[in-house]
């Protein structure tokens, strides 16, 4: 039995951990991998105290803090279930059980997928989720960015130094990405920006060689080697049935990163805490495991 499960090590679980090693709980982590969306972003320029980082280096430097305290860490395991029976919070992986008397949710989120004919063929073979991950290997490639918004942004950022060309496709009418990131898509002679435009499907024969799309009544194929789909996230809570979400599937949490059920605590991109940054994260994960410390003290006689 343990004081504390933090499901997840991206910022929020692992600035959680730390806090609550700190604060001497008896703790365990269960997490598929560590870093997070951290670990897939670009590069950094907005984390407090790091004028410049990228974000595999950030996300390293996240895991030597954690690693430096003793704690019970289970690498590889996918949550299946987190259920409250009486005051015990059971936390059911595909390895194992595991209790405890309370639990962070800090699950994060995963790229939304696009829908569209071809996506599953070409997965892996020219088409991606993690520009981070993969744009070393559409060196002097033309490629297409799916999406308008910071994350399509940055892939776009990261493959200009690399592609030979990138399109950035976009559905809504205007770009939605920070400002900073706009004016340096348009300095680039290699980016090209399709708003109000679709992407309708992906073709190819043994790997990716055109996208398909579609700006009113106009159909047109893109020429392209690589895709790489930027439209969003969504929050890894599945498997947390129990606890009130909103209508996109964040866990709904109060100031105290409480959830609606005692004892299940959420913090980071995967609730419904305003902007997902890293930053918020980090500081979601502090509040939240300071909210477990005083509610185990609370509860001490349970």
């Amino acid at each position: 039995m343990y004081d504390l499960i933090i499901i997840g090590a991206g910022p929020a679980g692992i600035t959680a951990a730390i806090y609550a090693a700190r604060k001497k709980m008896s703790l365990l982590v269960v997490t598929k991998d560590i870093g997070g969306q951290a670990a897939l972003s670009g590069d950094v320029e907005n984390y407090t105290g790091y004028q410049f980082i990228t974000g595999p280096e950030l996300a390293l430097k996240f895991e030597e803090h954690l690693r430096k305290f003793d704690i019970a860490l289970k690498e590889n395991e996918a949550v299946q279930e987190v259920k409250k029976i009486n005051s015990v919070i059971q936390v059911r992986t595909d390895k194992g059980v595991y209790e405890a008397r309370a639990v962070i949710v800090a699950s994060g989120k995963r790229s939304r997928e696009l829908g569209a004919p071809g996506e599953k063929e070409f997965k892996n073979k020219g088409l991606t989720y993690c520009a981070t991950c993969d744009a070393p290997l559409f060196a002097g490639k033309d490629v297409a960015v799916i999406g308008g918004g910071n994350s399509a942004l940055d892939a776009a950022l990261q493959l200009i130094k690399i592609a030979n060309k990138i399109y950035i496709i976009n559905i809504a009418p205007q770009l939605t990405g920070d400002p900073i990131m706009q004016e340096a898509l348009k300095d680039s002679p290699k980016a090209t920006v399709f708003n109000n435009t679709q992407a309708t499907a992906i073709a190819g024969g043994t790997m990716v060689s055109a996208l398909k799309i579609k700006k009113g009544d106009k159909e047109e194929s893109l020429s392209v080697q690589g895709i790489f789909v930027e439209i969003g996230l969504i929050p890894n809570s599945d498997f947390v049935k129990e606890v009130e979400k909103n209508k996109y599937g964040e866990i709904k949490v109060n100031p105290y990163n409480e959830t609606n059920i005692p004892g299940i605590f959420a913090a980071g991109d995967v609730t419904d805490v305003p902007e997902k940054q890293i930053v918020i994260a980090a500081g979601e994960g502090s509040k939240a495991a300071l909210s477990v410390f005083g509610y185990l003290i609370r509860n001490s006689a349970a």
